[in-house]
């Protein structure tokens, strides 16, 4: 009896996927690909600074050299299903964190079903899924906060199980 009644709390959903693209320089290059982004989510990027001055990257310290936007709700799982297809839903052991959130890149936003623009060029990008459980806002909020318990929280094992289950994906141990 107990088996045939799931806990609501113990759902796990997408809190947030956050898209990066990090190209390295300022300038027109940069612009382009939050174009790109703004084209794939619909969103304003936000833009990304560099913290200190690397000479033999020829980045200094403050220039703007990344963009990236946080999506929530149906559109991230809508995003993420595109960004997974093309990774053909397999992911290594080694991109899912020990708090439960995992992250993987594609090499190309033309394979999400963007059209190619030869103005825009070719920009690869970086997916971060933030998962949570409900609740999880109890050690978030300002007023009577609390902690969130162990049995809780999400393990890598809980993240991985959620992975197969929702997308039917396989999590590889190591690179081929």
């Amino acid at each position: 009896m107990a088996d045939e009644k799931k806990n609501p709390m113990r759902e796990i959903k997408v809190d947030k996927l956050i898209l990066n693209c990090c190209v390295g320089e300022s300038g027109d290059r940069l612009t382009r690909a939050a174009r790109v982004l703004e084209q794939l989510t619909g969103q304003q990027p936000v833009y990304s600074k560099a913290r200190y001055t690397l000479r033999s990257f020829g980045i200094r310290r403050n220039e703007k050299i990344a963009v990236h936007v946080t999506v929530r709700g149906e559109k991230a799982l809508e995003i993420l299903e595109r960004g997974l297809k093309v990774k053909e839903y397999e992911l290594l052991q080694r991109n899912f964190s020990d708090t439960g959130n995992f992250g993987f890149g594609i090499n190309e936003h033309i394979d999400l079903g963007i059209k190619y623009d030869p103005t825009t060029g070719i920009y690869g990008m970086d997916f971060f899924v933030c998962l949570t459980r409900p609740g999880a806002r109890v050690a978030r909020r300002k007023v009577r906060k609390g902690r969130i318990g162990h049995p809780h929280k999400i393990t890598k094992e809980d993240a991985i199980q959620w992975f197969q289950d929702r997308f039917e994906g396989v999590v590889l141990a190591q690179e081929l």
